[in-house]
């Protein structure tokens, strides 16, 4: 067993109390665009600048910078890739200030919190450096500073200086989410170091015996003649205090004690301390002081399961991809981060990643606080790692700026090299290998995922922790998986998970796409503009179709929502997977416009499934059930086994109890488990259920639920029982799969159901999940979004269906291929509509009907002939639709002609 052992503490680069409180560099300052590079030729930072901004803050906030316009009357690709910014600048901007300050200060530095991506500064003319930063604060010595008055000038320049991805999609520096913004947008400070100060904090302990070992490391003119005084401080109260410490010579200080009566963190107890240290005189008077947050926390794994504290962990997470819409860039105080956490929280999850970036202190200490786990990385996806010198340099300078800044942060657990990353990895190992030595509070991974040849099926040598979506025996998520395979509810990812050395975490799980909520459109009332969202609204008026929007999402997103489950259901039942990583909780809409989530952009609800209906399969307990299919016949008998998935931090004690209810929420069949004591832990088989369905005599929708009593523990899932009976076609009903038999028939005046043979209809095939990420980024899929389902519709009466793709679906859709109502000139209603992706929004259906001359037709381009023995759905479906037509409601509203149906079908012919 293998544990990383941390006393950890949260330290922000120059955030020490020093002799002088730090003076606030907010407010107005002046500002000069820089386009034409004179700036540095013309000596700016020895004139006065004569524009003005607000900082913190950006360009695009004051509005500065070239407008950009958009046509959403046009549905194209480039509008359609990302959320659109009113303003853009990339290049460098001046920035002035004056300042007072009534003391002198011995040794001042300028703190500036998150610049894209160069910062150069001067004070009263005099140069003080430059600084190249994505992720951590940008810091410039000035030396003495007399009281008075100063000017500090600032250099910023926003372009790219290092190639660390692909297409610029690295979400540190993109247009995708985060726009490259140009200013400062986090704290902006002077301070006055002094000889005292104390510049950083790293603490290493065991939570075990409780013992800790803290590094402060003083400013090198520290005088050896004075004191480190100590105090650990929870909830306002003092815990410990430790004696003075007479400083040594040695620039670095250490300070060991015990602290018996410890409280670990973790997601359940996020117990957060802070920690005083004090630099005293011989008298006592401070000189310098800093207050530190720190949590205890062991980080680990046994085999291939992750630990934490000592018992099985399980990440819930999903990603974070520097999606801020209002701002374009992240949050740099705790209430935006805390409606991040908290709706995540809300949702079942433990995790987040932070895909190709390190988000700023505020991040960590709000996560510290809700007890979630961080997965960070480098700001890089790049497919040449390793092969440029410089860029070689900045990503280790980097990462020792993420250590030095965030490193001691308990919710800090996982860290890896970068996303999807292709290249040298031998570099990559040797970077590993180097920070693991240096800071060995983290896990570490040395790439999330790849796709380079040999490499993303199996960990590397470095790796403590491996992500992927498939090992070298098989997927591990259901992308690869549910158009193919027939739905079933046992699967896990055993097979492709075994041998496995260390935990496996599943990549970006999810990526079934939503259509739009275009109501989102006016909430975007900051910098960036729904140009994407307007398009598609406009186009979708122009065909007709705006009414069908709230529809269209409301389908889409409860299909996503049904895959969601069965995703995170599979990998809670796999031993040997520690946790999987949505893509996404909530939506990406840069790369195509990528609106994937269950919550939008804002981290605020679609409709789509509530908090609670999502925790009863992502939380930290959740029953399980494993059965072999969705659709029935009632000479079967419906059986299952239930597990339970207990990720909570202890046991758990009670009955567990199963019902089966109908439709009308009666209670058909109930049975108990009996009394279980339920270990951390999965995999566990605790019952069966087997239950005889020769009782069902019309078709139904029943759910079966598994809970555990007197608890918030519950689950359940779907299945669809049939009477097994053949389908008997009445006189007054034609069933065929030929037109020209079709034709004849409705001359006569008689109802026809037409379904054609699938290979001969000119249409889109049939797939049950919806678009993968965006019909925009990968146009080279069939690009459906589900069904839009008129469950109400007298065809349907015997074959029970909600408005949108179920379960029971699946197999007709896969043996379908929808037709385009287009060319149509007046549009009928389906009754299963299929729903376009939003970069065509064609009119689409699988089930249609039509008045045509003295006859009526139904037309349904799902396979309704074909090896019904096997498809009960279909066989379902099939006699629903004969009862409906030989009925007194078979009264079609659209009419059309024989000759324009002629044309319909000749043009859907192949």
């Amino acid at each position: 067993m293998k544990y990383l052992y941390v006393f950890l503490i949260s330290v922000a680069s120059l955030s020490a109390k020093a002799q002088h409180r730090p003076v606030s560099l907010a407010g107005t300052w002046s500002v000069k665009l820089d386009s034409s590079d004179k700036g540095m030729a013309d000596k700016w930072f020895l004139k006065s600048l004569d524009g003005q901004i607000k900082l913190p803050g950006t360009l695009d906030d004051a509005g500065l910078g070239m407008p950009v316009k958009t046509d959403t009357s046009l549905l194209s690709k480039e509008i359609m890739l990302h959320l659109a910014r009113r303003y853009r600048y990339t290049g460098a901007a001046w920035y002035q200030k004056i300042i007072h300050i009534n003391k002198g200060m011995t040794d001042a530095a300028i703190y500036l919190e998150r610049v894209i991506w160069k910062a150069e500064c001067w004070i009263d003319g005099r140069p003080a450096g430059s600084q190249e930063s994505l992720i951590a604060p940008h810091t410039f010595s000035i030396g003495k500073l007399a009281p008075g008055k100063h000017i500090i000038t600032l250099r910023i320049d926003n372009r790219k200086l290092h190639d660390i991805s692909f297409n610029d999609f690295a979400h540190a520096y993109t247009d995708g989410t985060q726009i490259i913004w140009n200013g400062v947008i986090g704290r902006m400070e002077l301070v006055d170091n002094g000889p005292a100060t104390i510049q950083s904090v790293m603490v290493t302990g065991n939570p075990d015996t409780k013992q800790i070992s803290a590094s402060v490391k003083l400013h090198p003119e520290t005088n050896n003649s004075l004191y480190l005084q100590s105090r650990v401080i929870l909830a306002n109260h003092t815990v410990l205090k430790g004696a003075p410490q007479p400083i040594t010579k040695d620039s670095v200080q250490h300070l060991t004690f015990s602290f018996p009566r410890a409280k670990l963190w973790d997601e359940f107890s996020p117990n957060v301390y802070k920690l005083e240290v004090e630099v005293t005189d011989r008298k006592g008077k401070v000189l310098s002081s800093q207050t530190e947050r720190f949590g205890f926390r062991k980080i680990g794994s046994k085999g291939s399961e992750l630990r934490i504290n000592g018992r099985p962990l399980f990440l819930r997470g999903t990603l974070e991809c520097n999606i801020f819409p209002l701002e374009g860039h992240p949050p740099m105080d705790a209430p935006g981060w805390i409606k991040v956490f908290s709706a995540a929280k809300l949702y079942g999850l433990n995790h987040l990643r932070f895909h190709s970036w390190c988000p700023p202190e505020a991040a960590f200490r709000v996560a510290d606080s809700l007890g979630f786990y961080l997965h960070v990385e480098l700001p890089l996806w790049s497919l040449n790692v390793g092969k440029d010198k410089p860029t070689v340099q900045y990503l280790e300078d980097e990462a020792e700026l993420m250590i030095k800044n965030y490193g001691n942060h308990p919710s800090f657990c996982f860290w890896s090299m970068g996303n999807e990353l292709e290249g040298d990895f031998l570099w990559l190992e040797r970077l590993v290998r180097k920070l693991k030595k240096e800071d060995s509070r983290h896990l570490y991974t040395t790439t999330t995922f790849s796709f380079q040849k040999g490499h993303g099926k199996s960990p590397e040598p470095a790796d403590d922790f491996f992500i992927t979506q498939y090992t070298d025996k098989g997927w591990v998520r259901g992308q690869g998986i549910f158009n193919t395979n027939t739905p079933d509810f046992k699967t896990d990812y055993s097979h492709a998970v075994k041998g496995t050395s260390v935990p496996l975490i599943i990549h970006e799980v999810g990526q079934y796409s939503v259509f739009p909520d275009l109501t989102e459109i006016s909430k975007y009332t900051g910098v960036l503009v729904p140009a994407n969202f307007s398009a598609v609204r406009y186009d979708l008026q122009k065909k007709g179709m705006l009414k069908l929007a709230a529809s269209y999402l409301k389908a889409s997103g409860s299909l996503s929502a049904n895959l969601y489950k069965e995703e995170i259901e599979r990998a809670l039942k796999t031993k040997g997977v520690g946790g999987f990583q949505l893509l996404d909780l909530h939506d990406f809409p840069g790369q195509g416009t990528a609106l994937v989530g269950i919550l939008n952009a804002f981290w605020d609800s679609k409709g789509i499934i509530s908090p609670a209906a999502f925790r009863q399969f992502c939380g930290p307990a959740v029953p399980l059930l494993r059965f072999d299919k969705a659709a029935y016949t009632n000479n079967e008998i419906f059986l299952a086994e239930g597990e339970f998935a207990n990720y909570t931090d202890e046991a758990l004690n009670g009955e567990l109890i199963w019902t089966i209810s109908n439709d009308n929420q009666k209670v058909l069949f109930k049975g108990s488990f009996g009394s279980k004591l339920i270990p951390i832990g999965n995999s566990e088989a605790l019952g069966k259920i087997s239950v005889p369905l020769h009782g069902i005599n019309r078709s139904q929708q029943l759910q079966v639920t598994l809970q555990l009593a007197k608890s918030k523990y519950v689950n359940s899932w779907k299945i669809w029982v049939y009477p097994d009976q053949d389908n008997q076609l009445p006189a007054n009903v034609h069933f065929t799969t030929s037109l020209d038999t079709a034709v004849k028939l409705l001359n006569s005046g008689a109802s026809v159901i037409l379904n054609p043979d699938t290979a001969s209809i000119n249409g889109i095939d049939g797939r049950f999940a919806p678009v993968f990420w965006s019909p925009v980024h990968f146009p080279d899929q069939p690009g459906s979004m589900g069904l839009l389902i008129d469950n109400h519709h007298p065809a349907l009466a015997d074959f029970p269906t909600n408005f949108y793709t179920d379960w029971q679906w699946w197999d007709l859709i896969t043996r379908s291929r929808s037709v385009s109502l287009d060319q149509l000139d007046h549009k009928p209603a389906p009754i299963v509509r299929v729903i376009d992706n939003f970069f065509k929004n064609r009119n689409l259906a699988n089930l249609i009907e039509f008045q045509v001359g003295k006859g009526k037709l139904i037309l349904c381009t799902m396979d309704l002939h074909s090896d019904l023995i096997k498809r009960p759905a279909a066989r379902q479906l099939k006699k629903s639709l004969i009862s409906y037509a030989a009925s007194s409601k078979f009264l079609p509203v659209q009419t059309i002609s024989i000759k324009e149906l002629a044309t319909f079908m000749k043009i859907l012919r192949k």
